[in-house]
């Protein structure tokens, strides 16, 4: 669609063609269900924005975007910041988002009514024990990991270390892990796995697609932990005990 085709498109019609499209709205303040049926110029020039400046981040979103990088081969450190910025995302942005698109569905519809209830009930809670798993996570593992960084080059006390090896271990993070590994079980049910079909209303449309690709995102997250940290943090932890051990030896 061309910048000038997109300038006179109704707000409604941009969604529809494109769910995307709702999300960079609503971080220029323009949420799609409150003018759905004025055109991206008319919006534009009743909330003080360049219209330009929006036709370019809906042609090519930039923001909040998550970069396409070889992990794998990356050091430790650099993979925990990836993943933090990970949680900084979902925390920050997508989960505050899909959080207002649920505030707001209002279903008017039967076929909805069990769903917005059910939705506003659990979501809430859904997002209170997740940003208390992340930032669990932020605080125990990924500090132990990078005090395990420290302590190969010599930075950290061995007698700290001693106590540190005892108390935790990879593996152990790991199995707590693993049972945080389908959080979004419950809302896949309340919206039939994300079910869409030529009746469904847009808001709909949208709160699932977004819903759809949060999981998705969540998916990679716990594919980059489970098959490139979890495997790194082990080989590094396997290191830092054969060199404690082989300190206490020579001691």
């Amino acid at each position: 669609m061309s910048k000038l085709a997109l300038k006179d498109t109704r707000i409604s019609e941009l969604v529809d063609n494109n769910y995307v499209h709702a999300y960079v709205l609503f971080y220029f303040g323009i949420r799609f269900y409150e003018y759905s049926e004025l055109t991206l110029d008319q919006v534009c020039k009743q909330r003080g924005l360049r219209v330009e400046q929006v036709v370019r981040e809906l042609e090519s979103p930039t923001h909040l975007r998550e970069a396409d990088l070889p992990l794998v081969s990356y050091p430790i450190d650099l993979i925990i910041e990836y993943l933090k910025h990970s949680h900084f995302l979902f925390v920050k942005h997508k989960l505050p988002y899909i959080a207002r698109l649920i505030e707001s569905f209002k279903a008017n519809h039967e076929d909805y009514s069990a769903v917005e209830r059910d939705l506003k009930l659990v979501f809430p809670l859904f997002v209170e024990d997740f940003i208390q798993h992340i930032y669990e996570e932020e605080d125990t593992f990924f500090r132990f990991i990078q005090t395990l960084e420290r302590s190969v080059k010599g930075k950290f006390s061995p007698t700290k270390l001693y106590y540190l090896l005892e108390k935790n271990s990879v593996q152990k993070f790991a199995v707590d892990h693993d049972t945080h590994d389908d959080e979004m079980e419950g809302i896949r049910r309340i919206t039939r796995d994300y079910l869409i079909t030529s009746e469904t209303p847009l808001h709909i449309k949208v709160l699932y697609n977004e819903l759809k690709a949060f999981e998705k995102s969540l998916i990679t997250h716990a594919r980059i932990e489970n098959e490139i940290l979890f495997p790194k943090a082990m080989a590094l932890e396997a290191k830092v005990k054969k060199a404690f051990q082989d300190k206490v030896k020579f001691n």
